[in-house]
């Protein structure tokens, strides 16, 4: 049957119906089984419908969407942290190669001259490479464990979210939390032609678009899902069923 208020056959704007089989997302759909034959269908928010405040996978409401960029913004100055101590003397020694090609491509363009002639030192370039192979690799290592055993980096922790499968509560792995860093960090090793910036920009949009789990892109390609780390209700003492 359609949702009340719709003629039959007609579902309203931004409805998603799901193919046969498909597991709903968990908390949106009660417990017990489907009528034989029934479609899932996920409905928008709207007037007289359970809307995004009732999804709670696990007992625990979606992340929001400004706990979730704080938090990356946390992890980022971390890991920036991390590589102005490990990959500072390799910047510095890039730096030293490319300022005064740097510095001759600016005096040209200002006197309106080419620079289709001048080239980056050799050695710069794989400075570049090292630094950028590094860059990814300290990520990696900061990002990946801890996802995979507590589902919290430093900054999900300060902001009490949490990475979490979607199927069950178990932590997530490191074959899931490799495949949900590689969209964003294997993006670093495409920045000096510009398009792992441009990957990893919409990547981080996708969560406002995706509805109603709120995942990004690299939350998709790992089955996973950023919760509040606490469950609203919390669960029942063994003594609960005791008590009269």
């Amino acid at each position: 049957m359609p949702p009340d208020g719709f003629p039959a056959g007609q579902l309203p704007p931004g409805a998603i119906v799901l193919p046969p089989g498909t597991p709903a997302p968990p908390g949106l759909l009660q417990q017990g089984t489907l009528p034989t034959g029934a479609v899932q269908v996920l409905l928008p928010p709207q007037a007289g419908l359970p809307g995004q405040g009732a999804v709670k996978p696990h007992g625990r409401p979606i992340a929001s969407l400004g706990a979730r960029l704080l938090a990356r913004l946390i992890d980022i100055a971390v890991v920036a942290l991390l590589n102005a101590a490990v990959t500072g003397w390799f910047i510095y020694q890039w730096l030293s190669d490319m300022w005064p090609v740097m510095r001759e491509i600016w005096r040209r363009q200002l006197a309106g001259e080419s620079t289709s002639d001048l080239v980056s030192p050799e050695r710069a370039s794989s400075l570049q490479i090292v630094i950028l192979i590094l860059i990814a690799a300290l990520w990696f290592a900061y990002e990946v464990p801890s996802i995979a055993n507590s589902g919290q980096t430093v900054g999900k922790r300060l902001l009490k979210i949490k990475v979490m499968r979607l199927e069950s509560e178990e932590p997530i792995g490191f074959g899931r939390a490799i495949r949900r860093w590689n969209p964003l960090g294997l993006s670093v090793l495409l920045w000096t032609c510009g398009i792992g910036f441009v990957l990893q920009f919409l990547d981080s949009l996708s969560p406002v678009i995706d509805w109603p789990l709120r995942r990004a892109f690299h939350d998709r390609s790992a089955g996973t899902v950023v919760v509040q780390a606490e469950p609203s209700t919390p669960p029942p003492t063994e003594n609960a069923g005791e008590q009269r």
